[in-house]
């Protein structure tokens, strides 16, 4: 009797690290958390909720990306990608309404400044999560690099720019107890408040463009245009259209051949191009329609792309 099926290695990687980003963000709010009550620092408190957001987000992505990976079904015939965007969007709100309270909330410590109370057990703390930071984000590296994993990729760019948060805490603190400066911590604050309101921009207009179905950058499209006319039989193309859903891509486009040939011959060529493409696109649906070369047809959607041909049909392509 056949046991059950082994995980592959990569999945347990990438498990792991999901694993090990969410405990050390855990681990860290627990840490500022007594460090923010003993200090009293509104930077403290900044670094303290974007450690809080760390592991939200990727709970968040967890369950998220979990549903967008599901296979297309027969109510969801183009799978179930946009669910990633969706909840990017849910954590770009609930970041930017972050920023937002840092912001006013420094706004009220730059009116009154108030010492910060046991800095050094502050310094101490924030050291302890760069150098936390640090190993997770070198470790997420090493799992990229073998897994290729695009969720892990981005978790570390976040905890990457961490690093850079809790370097502008440890800053602010030091400030403050050398040189007797208590509006410096509120100046942090209200930078890290910016740091997030930007983060957010970036997630909610990212999941935007998806959402909206906007095409895939124009190296890629030139790059499938270059692909798609290489294949023997295709001598030209139109009407490319592209979209991104989650992890998902889908590919479209009118692809032009010899009008005397068959039905089966233009039949294959459509296969090749397919083919060729999903391969250089990983998770990519390419969809190819045949039409007999140079013929005019109307174009019920603004073409993506202007009409390409392939080099077989040297300097004066027929239109």
């Amino acid at each position: 009797m056949e046991g059950a099926p082994r995980e592959h290695p990569n999945h347990r990687l990438m498990r792991l690290a999901t694993f090990a980003a969410v405990g050390t963000a855990a681990t860290l709010i627990v840490v500022k958390l007594f460090a923010w009550m003993f200090t009293g620092s509104l930077a403290m408190l900044a670094s303290l909720v974007d450690s809080g957001l760390d592991v939200a987000a990727s709970l968040v992505s967890l369950m998220a990306v979990r549903h967008a990976l599901q296979p297309a079904d027969m109510e969801h015939r183009f799978g179930h990608g946009k669910a990633e965007s969706i909840a990017v969007l849910a954590q770009a709100a609930f970041i930017g309404g972050s920023a937002v309270f840092l912001g006013l909330e420094a706004a009220r410590r730059f009116a009154t400044p108030t010492p910060v109370a046991r800095g050094e057990i502050g310094i101490a703390v924030m050291l302890f999560s760069i150098a936390a930071t640090l190993a997770l984000v070198m470790f997420q590296r090493s799992v990229v690099k073998r897994t290729g994993s695009i969720a892990v990729a981005a978790d570390s760019a976040h905890y990457t720019g961490d690093v850079l948060v809790n370097a502008g805490v440890v800053a602010a603190l030091l400030l403050d107890l050398l040189l007797g400066w208590p509006w410096v911590d509120a100046v942090f604050a209200f930078a890290i408040a910016l740091y997030l309101a930007r983060n957010a921009y970036r997630l909610g207009m990212t999941a935007f463009d998806q959402i909206m179905d906007k095409e895939m950058p124009e190296a890629d499209r030139a790059r499938i245009c270059e692909i798609a006319l290489a294949e023997p039989g295709a001598l030209a193309l139109h009407d490319l259209r592209t979209r991104v859903s989650g992890p998902n891509r889908f590919i479209q486009m009118h692809v032009e051949v010899d009008g005397g040939i068959t039905v089966t011959a233009a039949h294959d060529v459509a296969n090749r191009v397919e083919l060729a493409v999903g391969a250089a696109f990983a998770s990519a649906e390419v969809l190819v329609h045949i039409d007999p070369l140079g013929i005019e047809e109307p174009i019920a959607y603004p073409a993506t792309l202007d009409r390409m041909v392939s080099p077989e049909l040297g300097e004066n392509p027929p239109d």
